[in-house]
């Protein structure tokens, strides 16, 4: 009989215990997949970690959003500012204002996307120029235009020239090397133009390729873009079965 309730009273623990364990584990699934956007309403340090004496990231200006991604403690928010860069700020109300509630992490990412795609677009048939003034919108070259519709569309300012975008978006994670698996609002990344025959690149070492194109991936096979003025520079075009596709070196997200 005292083996049946010891039985009984480990079998209870177990359950409770590995209960708990799951419930915690899904509050912070739920707590990881919400944000919130908070504008600064006075300067504050952004810090790699959540002491006052962790190195400086920058300090963020009155008047930038950021996003709030979660806490630490009760005394520092984890935030991603506007250019991309993650890290915290004091939380005490002096330095934030909510002007948001809480979404999805997803949906917002997605509501990024959307809006730079539309910044970019409202510029088809915009005359292409190498090397273009990134001081005015008459024309575009190809990374003026990504950087461009990144400003107009979420605030943010990439790199001047194609290579350092593409070293921006390697450095905010995993890169795609197949163009298939890319989602719509990635920038893709393509070396030079050798001919349109697939032989023509079969030689090509593109690990250590020069990047000298960029793009953002719409989605069903098509890319906005400018790359020349015979194109009619800012336009949508295909990129299964083009030298585009041969060309492809990798691509992912900005955001």
């Amino acid at each position: 009989m005292m083996i049946s309730k010891k039985v009984i009273t480990a079998s209870l623990t177990a359950v409770m215990l590995f209960g708990s364990l799951s419930t915690t584990a899904f509050v912070q699934q739920v707590e990881a997949a919400t944000t919130t956007t908070s504008k600064v309403t006075w300067g504050v340090n952004l810090r790699q970690a959540p002491s006052s004496s962790s190195t400086i990231i920058r300090m963020i200006p009155k008047g930038e959003k950021v996003d709030v991604l979660g806490k630490s403690g009760t005394a520092w928010l984890k935030v991603k500012d506007t250019k991309g860069k993650v890290g915290y700020i004091s939380s005490s109300s002096k330095y934030t204002q909510k002007v948001s509630g809480a979404t999805d992490n997803n949906t917002t990412v997605n509501n990024r996307v959307e809006k730079v795609i539309a910044a970019g677009k409202k510029y088809l048939g915009t005359p292409y120029e190498y090397g273009s003034s990134r001081s005015n919108t008459s024309t575009f070259d190809c990374s003026d235009f990504i950087r461009q519709a990144f400003i107009d569309g979420v605030g943010i300012k990439l790199p001047a020239d194609s290579r350092g975008q593409g070293d921006y978006v390697k450095n905010k994670g995993s890169v795609q090397k197949d163009w298939t698996k890319l989602k719509r609002g990635d920038l893709m990344y393509f070396m030079s133009y050798k001919g349109t025959s697939s032989s023509a690149y079969s030689n090509a070492n593109k690990a250590k390729a020069t990047i000298t194109h960029t793009g953002i991936y719409l989605g069903n096979g098509e890319i906005l873009h400018t790359y020349s003025k015979e194109s009619g520079g800012v336009t949508i075009s295909k990129i299964g079965g083009t030298h585009w596709e041969k060309r492809f070196l990798f691509g992912g997200s900005a955001l």
